[in-house]
């Protein structure tokens, strides 16, 4: 069995990843499958003498999503940059479209040009106007609630899709009517519902992205470890080399201050490590002919040179960036529960709403007052708090654990850890914060204490 990592595009909520996750467990070949929807990827272990990774693109892009490869992490600042400008003028455009729609109704001065009762016209060609951009700002949501809905897994976005075209088709219908003369008609108009619904669930969508941003910088800093560069010995002569370009059985040369490029075993020299990263002990580790170093220990002191055994996602960091990522695919038992719990939620929803629609329609009530309750059914469930805190809580303390050195194989012994009591340790070194520190200071000459750890220290140096 092979294990493989796929980034995953167009999931928004747990009923997608809980579709896509059904759907892939029901493929031949895939023994198990596990979707992250806030890490935004899919852990898939598959028997390799039946299927590949293009196979496998090809089970998710049948389920509706689409595979954007391995999985990796990648720099969020430009991502992030553009993400915070939309959202801030977006929220200036969604506060004008309040004011001019809803300005009258607690007393603000209306513009004249814009009154809704003395140029209805020129006031919903302007809530139109207002309203397109926030359609294409939301057309995400849209494409992938109709797309989900015609692959037979409403989710979220479904929710949000139905009522927002559902306000936008009868506005259009008001807009009409207003142009032939039925002025009453401008009590109608719901362009500014439609609108501020996408703007809310961005909103939700953007703080939700924070933490989740959060949780990737604390694996992006354990892949930071490694150096970016290193020198190897090619022909008696030293070259510097990316990363990338080490090949196993390479000899590596270290200096004092340099970091380890990659796992591999000391053929000359010898120097003081910092392993502490590893295996916490603050006292930097003496290694010397044939013993073993691991990349990114510190080389304080000496000058070796070390055959290259590990490189690439072998490294004992690659390996413990996978754990970590492969922790977060792992569900704790209380995500199993919102994840089933969502899977029938969205239907519930959707029909509760049709029939609401129906019964105030036959009960004699105006079209349009069925249709706002129709509507706000549909946008009060969503987006669903169950679906999504739960899931997201758990990467986000996984990601914290990680930035503390603390690593979690699965998500259930987080859900467990509260039970515990006493904790049992193996030696003193798992306790330390990794560097050595001044405990306690008796200071019995007439220096101040400042002043002693200063003359110390250059002693030392």
């Amino acid at each position: 069995m092979k294990k493989i990592i796929l980034a995953i595009d167009g999931m928004t909520c747990s009923a997608c990843s809980n579709g896509l996750e059904k759907y892939l467990n029901k493929q031949n070949g895939i023994s198990s499958a596990s979707v992250n929807l806030v890490m935004a990827n899919a852990l898939i272990e598959y028997d390799e003498q039946i299927l590949n990774k293009e196979k496998i693109e090809t089970f998710v892009k049948e389920a509706g999503f689409k595979s954007l490869g391995i999985y990796k992490e990648e720099a969020l600042e430009k991502k992030r940059k553009n993400r915070k400008v939309l959202f801030i003028i977006f929220s200036i455009l969604a506060i004008i479209l309040l004011y001019i729609s809803m300005g009258h109704m607690i007393g603000l001065p209306t513009i004249p040009i814009l009154d809704m009762h003395s140029n209805p016209k020129v006031y919903a060609s302007t809530l139109l106007a207002l309203t397109i951009p926030f359609l294409i700002y939301g057309f995400d949501i849209l494409k992938n609630g109709l797309k989900n809905l015609i692959h037979k897994s409403p989710n979220m976005d479904t929710l949000v899709g139905i009522g927002v075209i559902s306000s936008m088709a009868y506005s259009i219908y008001s807009m009409y009517m207003i142009f032939n003369g039925h002025i009453h008609y401008t009590e109608n108009l719901y362009f500014e519902s439609a609108a501020i619904v996408i703007f809310f669930i961005k909103l939700g969508r953007y703080i939700d992205g924070i933490s989740k941003d959060k949780t990737k910088e604390a694996i992006q800093n354990l892949v930071k470890i490694t150096p970016n560069h290193a020198t190897v010995k090619i022909d008696g002569k030293e070259k510097r080399v990316t990363l990338d370009e080490i090949q196993k059985g390479d000899i590596v040369v270290s200096k004092p201050g340099d970091k380890i490029a990659v796992d591999g075993e000391i053929t000359l020299g010898k120097a003081h490590l910092d392993e502490s990263f590893i295996t916490g002990e603050s006292k930097p580790a003496n290694k010397t002919v044939g013993e073993k170093v691991i990349a990114g220990s510190i080389n304080y002191d000496g000058y070796i040179e070390y055959k290259a055994e590990r490189i690439g996602k072998e490294s004992t960091i690659s390996e413990i960036v996978r754990l970590v990522v492969e922790a977060t695919n792992t569900k704790a038992p209380i995500a199993k529960v919102a994840d089933k719990v969502s899977g029938y939620f969205v239907p519930a929803v959707i029909l509760i709403a049709v029939i609401t629609f129906i019964a105030y329609l036959v009960l004699g009530y105006e079209f349009n007052i069925a249709l706002t309750t129709f509507v706000t059914i549909l946008v009060v469930a969503c987006p669903c708090s169950l679906g999504l805190a739960t899931p997201l809580a758990i990467v986000v303390s996984e990601g914290l654990c990680a930035q503390n050195g603390i690593l979690v194989k699965k998500s259930e012994i987080l859900e467990n850890a509260q039970k515990v009591n006493t904790i049992v340790f193996d030696k003193t070194g798992t306790l330390t914060y990794g560097t050595l520190k001044v405990s306690k200071i008796m200071n019995y000459s007439k220096m101040k204490e400042q002043e002693l750890m200063r003359t110390c220290g250059k002693l030392r140096s």
